[in-house]
């Protein structure tokens, strides 16, 4: 079976810049949980972008479940990207009019997949939103509330419940702990692990934090991994 994502021989350049990203290989395996360390000005924005197609590499392979990113236009990239993968951001972007369900069920609006998926799992959007902000521990007092109302820890299991429903085979994690103490960010890790395990979901969370990298099952660093960052003759 081939791993869930894989790059190769992967180049990126900003327009009049030199490159940023010279990463030989790369692979995520499904089901595995990996931490990668990113520190400021590792590059590690630009590779999410590429890796949900947002921006283009200038060379090399980006495949997602046996799929080459390259080879699509940027409409099907967008669409690829919102079947397959939950993005759970820092800022965690939640929309501040809509409620905390509205909030969770905005991937099933835009992906037939994704609202098939949490029908079959759950019979309804509605209940599979429910049931994840439940699991990640909202009580369903919570739910009906503006998502603005929530206190930042909160915000965070409402954007996790987002990226997860409809059982994405890809969710990636910027940073999503970054604004919370040690023993609240450990009881998240657990929740997310938990529900990326019940919907068969890699896991790729991108941090600087080291502490929490022993809680994955692999942890890489984005600068030994790309070769732009590293000096000459290394």
């Amino acid at each position: 079976m081939t791993s869930l994502l894989e790059l190769n021989d992967l180049g990126f350049a900003w327009p009049g810049q030199e490159e940023l990203l010279d990463i030989p290989q790369f692979r995520l395996e499904r089901g595995e949980t990996l931490f990668l360390r990113g520190p400021s000005g590792s590059g590690k924005t630009t590779l999410l972008g590429l890796l949900g197609g947002v921006q283009k590499a200038g060379r090399g392979s980006i495949r997602l479940l046996g799929e080459e990113l390259g080879g699509m236009s940027a409409g099907a990239r967008d669409r690829f990207r919102v079947d397959h993968t939950g993005y759970i951001f820092q800022q965690f972007n939640l929309l501040p009019f809509l409620s905390v369900r509205e909030n969770v069920e905005l991937p099933c609006r835009f992906s037939r997949l994704r609202s098939q998926r949490a029908h079959q799992r759950h019979g309804s959007v509605a209940l599979a939103a429910s049931e994840l902000l439940a699991h990640l521990g909202l009580p369903p007092a919570l739910h009906a509330r503006r998502a603005d109302a929530l206190s930042i820890g909160q915000q965070q299991r409402v954007a996790a419940a987002r990226a997860l429903i409809g059982q994405p085979e890809l969710v990636i994690a910027d940073e999503p702990t970054s604004a919370l103490d040690s023993d609240t960010r450990e009881t998240f890790l657990e929740l997310l692990f938990t529900e990326c395990r019940a919907a068969g979901s890699s896991l790729l969370f991108v941090s600087h934090d080291q502490g929490l990298a022993p809680l994955f099952d692999r942890s890489l660093s984005l600068a030994e991994l790309n070769r732009a960052a590293q000096p000459a003759g290394v």
